[in-house]
């Protein structure tokens, strides 16, 4: 039996509904097609596969919820894996900016435009009004500008990835409220003034990685407070002050780096004697006093290195019972006295003890 042309057409209809159910909605669309529009990626064509009416099928890079079909994920990395850069046998590039279409995308919980070198403007201030927001992953381009002064507002944010631009301006005061936050990289822009005071309220960071931007103040204590941080990276800055011994009792903390900046004072005799801690960059400040004799059986430094500082006295003798050190400089100092004989002292070179005022022994030429 033939279906009759009202059957047809009744067939033609549910088709059409089911499809359109079935893909994203036309504003999602549209408003992926705006930030098309505004960025220029010339070599590997990522852009050519967003046609047709549905961008939760087959577009690059777009996934979308699997019950409403609302763009859920942009997750564009011009540093992959994936086939399209291995048969162009190039990493991405691209110009243009990012279009505030974005935050058209009411339901977007990842946005991620990393490592496309040339992508440059601004970060649309209206991404903070994008509730669902979990990932912010912008790292690799030359944005300008700064932080949008409400990204406190997005509670559930987890990642926020900045590092290796051109941002200005200060850190937001209102980003203490991202109490949601594991990750937080900013590295490497042009931030200025100080860290806000209150930061230790982002009680789920477990990195915060702020290095290379020009920072001044002190450095917060409350970051102290953080149960879960693991790696602390706050070094070329321009930072000033003595360090916080209360870092020395910080549970978790693995790496901290807070080289090439004017801190002052001593060593926190807590900071050498924290057995957790793997790797400690002080060097290049102004840090005076003596090295704490602190070191024991359970100190174990992958790398300690407390270079160009204004550090006198002698080297412990307990740094001979540490568990492990792997890299140790104590260069451009003003220590004097034998370097203590055993491990570590017996596989470094003389370069770790080079231009102080008067240390002597292996693996230094001047006899004791």
């Amino acid at each position: 039996m033939k279906p009759t042309g009202d059957l047809l057409v009744r067939l033609t209809v549910l088709l059409a509904v089911t499809f359109t159910v079935n893909a994203c909605p036309p504003s999602d669309r549209s408003a992926l097609l705006a930030f098309k529009a505004a960025l220029n990626e010339p070599y590997l064509g990522i852009f050519k596969s967003w046609s047709g009416t549905d961008c939760c099928n087959s577009w690059y890079g777009i996934s979308c919820d699997p019950e409403n079909k609302r763009v859920a994920d942009i997750s564009l990395r011009g540093e992959s894996e994936d086939p399209i850069f291995e048969k162009a046998g190039r990493t991405g590039y691209m110009t243009g900016s990012l279009s505030p279409s974005l935050c058209q995308l009411d339901r977007l919980t990842t946005l991620v435009v990393a490592d496309w070198k040339d992508i440059s403007g601004e970060i649309p201030a209206c991404l903070t009004s994008l509730p669902n927001l979990r990932i912010i992953d912008l790292v690799g381009n030359k944005l300008s500008g700064s932080i949008p002064a409400d990204i406190g507002k997005l509670s559930r944010l987890t990642v926020l990835n900045l590092a290796d631009n051109q941002i200005s301006g200060s850190i937001p005061a209102s980003i203490v409220n991202l109490n949601s936050l594991m990750h937080l990289d900013l590295s490497n822009n042009k931030l200025s003034r100080t860290i806000p005071s209150e930061v230790g309220k982002l009680s789920m960071m477990s990195r915060a990685l702020l290095n290379r931007n020009q920072l001044t103040g002190s450095i917060p204590v409350s970051l102290s407070k953080i149960y879960r941080l693991a790696d602390l990276d706050l070094s070329m800055n321009q930072i000033t002050g003595t360090i916080p011994a209360e870092f020395g009792s910080m549970p978790v903390l693995s790496t901290l780096n807070l080289d090439s900046n004017k801190l002052s004072g001593e060593i926190p005799t807590s900071l050498l004697s924290n057995s957790g801690l793997n790797i400690l960059n002080l060097s290049r400040n102004s840090l005076e006093g003596y090295l704490p004799d602190v070191f024991g059986p359970k100190t174990y430094f992958t790398a300690l290195d407390l270079s160009y500082n204004n550090l006198r006295g002698s080297i412990p003798k307990s740094m001979s019972s540490a568990k492990y050190i792997g890299h140790l400089d104590l260069s451009h100092n003003h220590l004097c006295g034998s370097i203590p004989v055993g491990s570590p002292f017996d596989h470094l070179e003389a370069s770790s003890f080079a231009n102080n005022d008067c240390l002597c022994g292996s693996p230094l030429l001047r006899v004791c």
